[in-house]
């Protein structure tokens, strides 16, 4: 039985995912640990390519009334709510999963994982290059200098 790490966030729901989860369906037997980093909604890309603004308005400055806690509550809420829609999603594809919401620091959230399982491939998610948190702060090479498992990483690109 073969172990995957999938970490993912923004891109959970998109094609590109699910058909590298189907790819290693079709290999043989395996299962899927999910994680979804709890991103703060003011790092999050809208379907625009632009910064949310869920808790920082237009000038960059926090919207009156919220605040770091607020923040990380909806972080959590919304990746609580991907996670359950992706779980669902990937066992309707026929595969076998289960996961957690993760720190907000993806590398930790990786790290993390790793430390309570084993796994024989990470699949990191992300969004495409320019837009991409994850690409901008050079994650994939710092997972792999990290880790001793095999990192293939899925760009979205829709």
């Amino acid at each position: 039985m073969h172990r995957y790490l999938v970490v993912a966030n923004q891109t959970l729901g998109g094609d590109e995912l699910v058909d590298a989860i189907r790819d290693r369906v079709a290999r043989g037997p395996a299962e899927f640990w999910v994680v979804v980093p709890a991103t703060h909604t003011t790092h999050l890309i809208d379907h625009l390519g632009s910064l949310g603004t869920a808790q920082v308005g237009m000038t960059g400055h926090p919207v009156p009334g919220t605040n770091e806690v607020d923040a990380s509550d909806h972080a959590i809420a919304a990746a609580e709510y991907k996670l359950g829609i992706e779980l669902d999603r990937l066992r309707a594809a026929g595969a076998t999963a289960d996961g957690v919401v993760g720190d907000a620091d993806p590398l930790t959230a990786i790290q993390d994982a790793m430390a309570r399982q084993r796994f024989d491939e990470i699949i990191l998610s992300t969004l495409p290059a320019g837009i991409s948190r994850w690409l901008n702060q050079d994650l994939p090479h710092k997972v792999e200098r990290r880790v001793d498992v095999p990192l293939t990483v899925i760009t979205a690109t829709s």
